[in-house]
């Protein structure tokens, strides 16, 4: 027999819940978001991965043995945990399964390749077993439409961006300092198209690092690369990959600027202290961010805001700061968006975008051949 949250069709306008993973697979951050009558965070949750599956994650996003057995077993595991990550944020909120629309899962990428010859991108995380465990329809599968249309999959949230933070008029870059870090460009003109790529590693080689040298799995408020010094000579053989100088539309991912892809470049310089390599780091991710703006926005000063983890983190801004001296920047709290929540928010507007049957990404950004309605619906039913 159907509970009555199976049977309950809320109206379009209800709220909707935004589920994130990032490739710094850290924790899963759950938001409820309102859209009537303005894109409003109604509540939020964090819910962080026990140890052996972050473990487990982090090893599937690089080749290894009986992937595919443990593959299937980490998909269900995720989608567990983000239904919990679900529950546990509405039981906070006050909320039930009958006051959402539905739930927009992003997945945990465990690998994205769009520069094979057949090229892909996989996220886990079950949306049956998110559907099944909370009673919520789940949109989910969001990036492989856009890779069917020739596109990259990647970035996706520029859109969510345009319909939150664009203004008529001025410029705008929102930068993601996520696990990798991409940025969206606003133009100030109203027909201008929205811009956006991946620019390289955000955090993800800044994590690796001090897991592997601290054994902490984050360079807490930048003190660890603080101790150290930014090595010319490695910060130019890190820069020289080819990536940084692409055209886009492009994309990448951690298992791209992989630990191992550090530690090539180690083997043929040095020696550094590890403190050395964090600050190094820190330029590398800096200043690719940078030289990007620089590039797209043609030598203009756009006013630049930043989301994501590393906005939570003063050395990288203060790295940022400086490499953009004639930039005003600011975190997006300066535009009334809490840094740390504008991912989820994302996912919770393109389940809406699903929902009523509208585009959810940027053909300029992703390089598909047309806008399209990303994701698919699973019904708990």
């Amino acid at each position: 027999m159907n509970s009555p949250a199976l049977n309950f069709v809320p109206p379009v306008d209800a709220l909707y819940v935004g589920v994130m993973s990032g490739t710094s697979v850290d924790a899963i951050d759950a938001a409820v978001v309102r859209f009537s009558p303005r894109i409003e965070l109604a509540a939020t949750h964090t819910l962080a991965y026990p140890a052996d599956l972050r473990a487990t994650l982090l090893a599937l996003a690089v080749p290894g043995e009986n992937e595919i057995d443990r593959l299937g077993q980490a998909d269900v595991s995720v989608g567990r945990l983000f239904a919990q990550a679900v529950r546990e944020l509405l039981a906070q909120a006050g909320l039930t399964a009958r006051d959402i629309c539905a739930i927009g899962s992003h997945g945990q990428t465990i690998r994205h390749r769009p520069g094979l010859p057949v090229p892909f991108t996989l996220q886990i995380g079950d949306p049956n077993v998110i559907a099944a465990e909370t009673g919520i329809p789940v949109v989910a599968d969001f990036r492989r439409k856009d890779m069917a249309l020739g596109g990259q999959g990647a970035p996706l949230v520029p859109a969510f961006h345009e319909a939150l933070f664009r203004q008529r008029g001025r410029l705008r870059v929102i930068v993601n300092l996520g696990g990798i870090a991409n940025l969206t460009v606003l133009p100030a003109g109203e027909s201008d198209p929205v811009l956006g790529f991946d620019t390289g590693p955000g955090n993800t080689l800044l994590d690796s690092w001090s897991r592997r040298t601290l054994g902490e799995p984050m360079d807490r408020d930048g003190v660890f690369a603080a101790r150290g010094r930014v090595q010319p000579e490695l910060l130019r053989a890190l820069a020289a990959d080819s990536y940084f100088a692409r055209r886009p539309p492009k994309s990448t991912g951690p298992e791209y600027f992989s630990l191992g892809w550090l530690e090539r470049h180690l083997a043929v310089s040095g020696p550094w202290t590890d403190a050395d390599v964090q600050a190094t780091l820190v330029g590398l991710t800096t200043g690719t961010i940078a030289s990007a703006i620089g590039r797209i926005t043609g030598g203009s000063r756009p006013d630049v805001f930043v989301c994501g983890g590393g906005a939570r983190n003063p050395g990288l801004m203060r790295a940022l700061r400086e490499q953009l001296p004639d930039s005003a920047i600011e975190t997006t709290a300066a535009l009334g968006l809490d840094p740390g929540w504008v991912e989820a928010m994302a996912f919770a507007w393109l389940a809406r975008q699903r929902w009523t049957d509208a585009a959810g990404n940027c053909p300029a950004v992703t390089g598909a051949v047309r806008p399209a309605v990303l994701g698919g619906i699973f019904s708990p039913a």
